[in-house]
């Protein structure tokens, strides 16, 4: 079985979350694990992050969509 973990460097993160939400939900099902990273403390949540997505398979047409908008680093396992 083949597994890809996908980083999303996702900068201005307020203004498109929103975006970024919507492309990973057309892909939902391929999607097994989600994480967001980003600085944050009790005076600060910074602008931008990081996603990590980890997905069935290759996930070639959700990294296609991704790349569109963002910069993207991938790692496949088989």
């Amino acid at each position: 079985m083949t597994t890809t973990i996908i980083g999303v460097n996702l900068e201005n993160r307020l203004e498109k979350a929103i975006e970024f939400q919507k492309i990973i939900t057309e892909f939902g099902c391929e999607i097994r694990t989600r994480i967001g990273l980003h600085p944050s403390s009790e005076n600060f949540c910074a602008d931008c992050g990081i996603i990590l997505l980890e997905v069935n398979g290759e996930g070639k047409e959700l990294i296609a969509k991704l790349k569109e908008i963002w910069k993207i680093q991938t790692m496949i396992f088989e």
